[in-house]
């Protein structure tokens, strides 16, 4: 047994020379890793002048001028939510008592459709928040003035988070 870890010694030696020599090859197959005329760094270099972008007018319907517009829409939001909170009480009152029940008995379904109706006086309060938001965008984009707009934008922006948090806790109760 001996003799043959002898014989074995050498033969290993061996294979691992040839092995070794394998994976040394000629450095002509391989790109150079010196630095090339392109990746030398010569003169200044500056940053390019920033291009303006070319934003088109936003249409708006301004029927009457911007102050009688923003009136409209506000009130238009007003009468949603007075529409939305005489909505509430009927859909606070099956919500209330399909609190419990099981998925699609008659008091769950009840309460669903109490819950979209005032999902629908919601969305009502919401056109002029978009009708809003597009008039907000017109005066950006034109550098106009824009404090009138913000304080309707954020009056209906308040009554349409307060329908939201409203529908919110009615859904947390019925599912």
């Amino acid at each position: 047994m001996a003799a043959m870890h002898a014989n074995a010694r050498p033969a290993l030696a061996a294979v691992l020379s040839l092995s070794l020599a394998a994976c040394a090859g000629s450095s002509a197959d391989y790109p150079s890793l010196a630095i090339r005329d392109s990746e030398r760094s010569e003169g200044t270099f500056g940053s390019p002048e920033p291009k303006r972008l070319d934003i088109p007018p936003v249409e708006v319907d301004l029927t009457g001028g911007l102050d009688a517009r923003l009136a409209s829409l506000v009130a238009d939001a007003r009468n949603a939510h007075e529409a939305f909170e005489e909505t509430r009480p009927r859909a606070e009152e099956l919500v209330a008592a399909a609190s419990g029940t099981s998925l699609g008995s008659d008091r769950w379904a009840a309460a669903q459709v109490a819950l979209a109706e005032l999902d629908s006086a919601r969305s009502r309060a919401a056109v002029p928040l978009g009708d809003l938001d597009a008039i907000y965008t017109a005066a950006r984009v034109g550098e106009d003035d824009i404090t009138a707009i913000e304080s309707a934008r954020d009056e209906v922006i308040a009554l349409v988070r307060i329908e939201d948090a409203v529908l919110a806790d009615l859904r947390g109760r019925v599912e």
